[in-house]
């Protein structure tokens, strides 16, 4: 379950934390769960916004830890289930989501 904090001026989120539906286990410490920050135009470099927006996992992997705190590595990613993951894809493709879209996908949900 994802909870968005910290809005800017334009109601944009910086940062949203998800509540895993499965912790990850590292080693005797459990970890349930894992705030996102907006990524940066740096955490960015080499990696395509369409794919983020698409939900490419291959991609994820790579974001995930640059913007994860406590830090994700591959190996708690490859280890995520699967409504894990898309939580945080949506929480991913959320940060580059207008308001305006944000709002009639609400609307639409009936919410």
């Amino acid at each position: 379950m994802a909870d968005a904090a910290a809005p800017t001026a334009d109601n944009q989120p910086q940062t949203v934390t998800i509540t895993l539906s499965s912790p990850i286990m590292r080693g005797e410490t459990e970890i349930r769960q894992v705030t996102l920050r907006k990524p940066k135009a740096g955490e960015l470099r080499n990696l395509k916004v369409e794919e983020l927006f698409n939900t490419d996992v291959n991609t994820l992997f790579v974001v995930l830890p640059r913007i994860t705190m406590p830090t994700l590595m591959e190996s708690d990613i490859a280890g995520l289930d699967t409504e894990d993951l898309l939580e945080f894809a949506g929480a991913v493709k959320g940060f580059f989501m207008p308001p305006a879209m944000k709002a009639a996908m609400v609307k639409a949900l009936g919410g």
